[in-house]
């Protein structure tokens, strides 16, 4: 009986630990696949699918998380592997987000495990974002690229003129307006500007201006468009969540539709 006692009092212990930790941590994963990989008003991965995965923990306020994209096509399918932490503040109407970037390429031998300044294939950005309301619903977030392979920039100091100096600390800006329409669809739009002139620190007018933009060759906007999504109703027990945008990049007078589901 004591035997028993001990027993059912160590189950029931498990079992309240068990039901505060899943209380606490939420587990999450899936992946998206889409017609083509258009990021912040630029192509990547060429003109073919892409598929999406992705693992996500959130720990309360905190969400940790590992997001790829994997081209389905191509000579030289194209990769990323990027690791996130994002902290949300006042009922996630905030966020405040750290990710590192990585895009591993299979010709080459790659080494992710590289952070040395000068020869890291690893971006770090720091993004914080506005999300909306129900009463606000605008969003908006800038993102700084902190550390790594951003595009060089020019020294200032005039004794090392057209001396790499650097990174250029790219930076990208994004408003967005989204609402629900009839039969469940929902409508975003947004523009994103590039904030960063790769060329503003030429400072002899030789005419050198060093390497080109993270997001583009001049101050303005590069990615403009809408989004289109509604959960496509499968069986009793499954929808199946789809979208389609189009996308403009003016500076670049680049133009995409994408369409996408999410599994």
């Amino acid at each position: 009986m004591i035997v028993t006692v001990i027993v059912g009092s160590i189950n029931l212990g498990f079992a309240q630990d068990s039901s505060q930790v899943s209380s606490i941590v939420n587990l999450d994963l899936g992946a998206d696949i889409v017609s083509r990989y258009v990021w912040r008003g630029t192509q990547l991965g060429g003109a073919s699918p892409n598929i999406q995965p992705y693992i996500e923990m959130g720990i309360g306020n905190f969400v940790i998380g590992i997001w790829g994209a994997y081209s389905l096509g191509g000579d030289n399918p194209f990769q990323e592997f990027d690791l996130y932490a994002t902290y949300n503040l006042f009922d996630d109407k905030v966020s405040i987000t750290l990710t590192d970037y990585f895009f591993p390429d299979e010709s080459s031998d790659y080494k992710y495990f590289d952070y040395a300044d000068t020869t890291t294939g690893h971006i770090f950005e720091g993004k914080i974002s506005f999300n909306g309301t129900d009463k606000i619903p605008f969003s908006v977030f800038i993102a700084v690229n902190l550390y790594g392979a951003d595009a060089s920039r020019i020294s200032d100091n005039p004794a090392s003129l057209n001396s790499l100096d650097g990174i250029q600390n790219s930076t990208y800006l994004e408003l967005g307006y989204e609402t629900t329409l009839n039969s469940g669809v929902k409508f975003e739009a947004f523009v994103g500007f590039n904030l960063t002139d790769p060329r503003s620190a030429d400072l002899s007018g030789s005419g050198y201006v060093g390497e080109t933009g993270f997001y583009g060759n001049d101050i303005g906007v590069v990615n403009l468009g809408i989004t289109v999504s509604k959960d496509i109703k499968i069986s009793e027990d499954f929808s199946l969540p789809m979208m389609t945008s189009v996308i403009t990049n003016p500076q670049a007078q680049k133009v995409y539709l994408v369409f996408g589901f999410s599994l």
